[in-house]
């Protein structure tokens, strides 16, 4: 079974103590301190009138359509694309799950709306350029290979605006091999449950879980089982550093995503912001 099929029906209730709030806050922060979408900003252009719109330069037209536009890959069932729409921000959903996707529409309310696309990261296509990117919850490493995150990253940087932003972060070495190991985890609720064993191969770097979950049908009382099995991979700061600067893109912050301060050994999580740079700057 494909990663997050059967896993999408019960992921928001085993999901419900993660912090999308605190997120949501410390992402809006970041994108206000270094970022060039602005919540709420594509209502200007449409409010302006046609003589405000003809005297407006062409490349301002675009800076008020586009700029504000922010793209989450890896969106899920929208947790945070939805809190983000909730702040005002124009978001892009993307997901390569159906059932993931169809949970997160049933989310959206009057005026709180964002488009769901379904594709894989490795493959984006958008109809515009973007003022930011965001990818969060380790999604970046369901990416096996460098030359995965290495095309992500190129097509981040395509569809980025100029002097737009991504930010993302990722689990690191130390977390797979030091933190969760070769552990099993269990847990159960009064209609659902789980059963995660997981493996990491420290020559390959990459983590194997295999998940059982158990559903209770609501007509029956019976339980469903099904089973999927994830793979990911863990990257060192230095690795996803390189890969940016590789794909165009400049590092402009890394930090604890726990802490919010600097990258230690024992750091579990790391944050990258990096951002668009145009032709002839420099990437340090």
């Amino acid at each position: 079974m494909e990663a997050y099929s059967g896993f999408a029906e019960v992921y928001d209730t085993f999901m419900d103590q993660t912090p999308y709030d605190e997120w949501c806050e410390y992402l809006t922060g970041l994108i206000g301190k270094y970022g060039i979408s602005v919540p709420g900003e594509e209502e200007t252009l449409e409010s302006a009138t046609d003589k405000e719109r003809a005297e407006m330069p062409e490349a301002e037209e675009v800076l008020l359509s586009e700029r504000n536009l922010v793209l989450e890959l890896g969106c899920g069932t929208g947790n945070l694309t939805q809190r983000m729409a909730a702040r005002g921000f124009d978001m892009i959903g993307v997901d390569n799950s159906q059932e993931m996707l169809s949970i997160a529409m049933e989310k959206r309310t009057q005026g709180i709306s964002p488009l769901y696309l379904l594709q894989d990261m490795r493959e984006l296509e958008l109809y515009s350029t973007v003022g930011t990117v965001l990818c969060v919850c380790d999604s970046i490493n369901y990416l096996l290979s460098e030359e995965d995150v290495s095309e992500v990253f190129r097509r981040v940087n395509n569809y980025l605006f100029p002097g737009g932003i991504f930010i993302f972060d990722f689990n690191t070495v130390y977390k797979y091999e030091q933190v969760i190991g070769d552990a099993t985890i269990a847990e159960s609720r009064e209609d659902c449950s789980f059963i995660w064993e997981n493996y990491y191969d420290c020559e390959e770097q990459v983590n194997e879980y295999d998940l059982t979950i158990f559903v209770k049908d609501a007509d029956t009382e019976r339980f469903r089982r099904f089973r999927e099995t994830h793979y990911q991979r863990g990257y060192t700061a230095e690795q996803m550093t390189r890969l940016i600067r590789e794909a165009g893109m400049r590092v402009e912050l890394t930090v604890d995503a726990d802490t919010h301060g600097a990258i230690r050994r024992e750091s579990e999580r790391i944050y990258i912001l990096a951002r668009e740079i145009k032709k002839g700057e420099s990437r340090q």
